[in-house]
């Protein structure tokens, strides 16, 4: 793809997230081959949204997830501001084309962690974080049948970000084993689903570390601020209208959304 069809490309994917329209595809000319193009029309929608970019998601970070896709790895997508909302928001569910709700841990972080040569440890990841957050996140397709897409468009289409929301911060999180934190979601008042911090990449401190090495491959880096939501602890849980759903995360505290 040339520079003027990456453009192109993600002026389209934004107008139709903005328009809340679904696509069957990416016209055969604007249609990304390779992760790399993928990427390239994710990065290049930065220019076409002309909001900041307050930080990261992680899709696919578990092998059910990545099965469900059609992938084989972790995809970042990016949060953009005017997508971030605060606990016990209330969201239309109809406009939504997936209409599920993840219950995530997110990290704020504290410095930033440049491109570079050498891999990041966990250990440096984890240095460079200000705060641990309690999350959900609602994500969204443009596609009408996202699951078929393949990876190359799911990147392109933003790894699927819609909606999050930032939920109260953990104190002494680092004395915390996140990957046996138990999660659970209810759904007006009645367990929904359950599991635990491991379903993000067997832990997010694991998951976290993974995006702090993919961003500093593509020569990006993580910035102080940015958050970084570590994927699903749960199977995502179908919403519809009138839900009020609620992520709970043991001991820690809890997170919700309301559906009209």
């Amino acid at each position: 793809m040339n520079q003027s069809h990456i453009a192109q490309a993600a002026d389209f994917l934004w107008r139709t997230r903005i328009e809340q329209r679904r696509i069957e595809a990416l016209p055969d000319h604007l249609r990304p081959h390779s992760l790399a193009e993928g990427y390239a029309i994710q990065d290049a929608m930065v220019a076409s949204a002309a909001q900041p970019v307050s930080g990261w998601k992680i899709a696919a970070t578990s092998k059910a997830g990545q099965a469900h896709i059609g992938v084989t790895e972790p995809l970042a997508g990016r949060l953009f501001k005017n997508f971030i909302l605060e606990d016990g928001a209330r969201l239309q569910a109809a406009p939504l084309h997936m209409k599920v709700m993840e219950a995530e841990f997110a990290f704020r972080m504290a410095r930033d962690l440049p491109p570079r040569d050498a891999a990041y440890a966990q250990a440096d990841a984890c240095d460079a974080v200000a705060a641990l957050h309690l999350a959900i996140e609602v994500p969204d397709a443009r596609f009408e049948r996202f699951a078929e897409i393949g990876p190359a468009q799911i990147v392109a289409d933003d790894a699927f970000a819609s909606w999050f929301l930032l939920g109260p911060q953990v104190p002494d999180w680092r004395r915390l084993d996140l990957a046996t934190q138990r999660v659970r979601a209810l759904n007006n008042g009645t367990v929904a689903a359950e599991g635990t911090g491991a379903n993000a990449l067997g832990d997010p401190r694991i998951a976290l570390t993974w995006l702090a090495n993919h961003l500093s491959k593509r020569g990006i880096g993580l910035k102080a601020g940015d958050v970084v939501t570590t994927g699903t602890c749960i199977t995502p849980l179908p919403i519809a209208p009138g839900h009020r759903v609620t992520a709970e995360f043991a001991g820690l505290g809890q997170v919700a959304v309301a559906f009209n």
